[in-house]
């Protein structure tokens, strides 16, 4: 049987709605649908002119996974599109077992708030002297996730110290008016993620054998060891820098 076309030649089957409908069905507003569409989170409808087009069931199960990944992981959008991208094929299926029962052992380890609580941001912000505007900039950088409630910005209490830090750092002295802005944080950003990719990659095919409270244990020990291994490299290069330069 020929699947009913519009007067346009859409599949009205396969994709039965229009932007109002998919707003109505997901719950986000116009604007924060297109978004998505714009990062690459979503994939575009079948379009029918300029300011029209048509959606299908997939738009909405994929607008609900990126909610879900969003309210109840606190994952930053460029994790969501890693996710949604599954940029870890590379990985057996031991390998990715692993990965996985190592969440919920390293939970606190890591900093993790599995209670999924959340705070207004508002108040995040004033006591520590950050902006909306500044805020808004670190979720575009996909270092945090800010969730709209009520018409009001929250954002997970596991990523409260990220606001602390700015702060403090504004009140070091790195101004707006020395030109220093929350963009400058991405080139801390993007250095960590490929340090990560790079361990997680030498790690896994070396632990993948092991059972997964035994490796939790052994990044329960090593991890604080690590972090105040890169502070004191951070400082060393810092200071043979300088010393080269005089």
């Amino acid at each position: 049987m020929t699947a009913a076309r519009s007067s346009e030649g859409i599949d009205r089957e396969r994709y039965p709605y229009k932007m109002k409908d998919l707003c109505e069905l997901t719950g986000l507003d116009r604007q924060a649908v297109h978004f998505y569409i714009q990062q690459g989170l979503v994939p575009e409808g079948q379009k029918t002119g300029r300011n029209m087009a048509y959606y299908g069931p997939e738009h909405v199960e994929r607008i609900k996974l990126i909610r879900r990944l969003q309210h109840e992981r606190f994952l930053p959008l460029k994790a969501i599109r890693a996710v949604i991208e599954g940029r870890d094929d590379s990985f057996s299926p031991e390998q990715r077992a692993l990965l996985v029962d190592l969440r919920p052992r390293l939970h606190d380890a890591l900093g993790g708030d599995e209670g999924g609580e959340t705070i207004a941001a508002a108040e995040a912000l004033a006591a520590h002297g950050v902006t909306l505007e500044e805020l808004r900039a670190m979720a575009n950088l996909g270092l945090l996730t800010v969730l709209e409630e009520g018409g009001r910005a929250r954002i997970a209490r596991q990523d409260l110290w990220l606001i602390e830090t700015w702060g403090a750092l504004r009140a070091a002295g790195l101004s707006r008016g020395l030109g220093f802005e929350v963009e400058d944080l991405a080139i801390y950003e993007e250095a960590v993620a490929g340090l990560l990719r790079r361990e997680i990659a030498v790690l896994t095919p070396r632990l993948a054998h092991l059972p997964p409270d035994a490796v939790a244990e052994l990044l329960r020990r090593a991890l604080p060891l690590v972090a105040g291994l890169l502070v004191r490299l951070h400082q060393a290069k810092a200071r043979d820098f300088l010393a080269a330069l005089a």
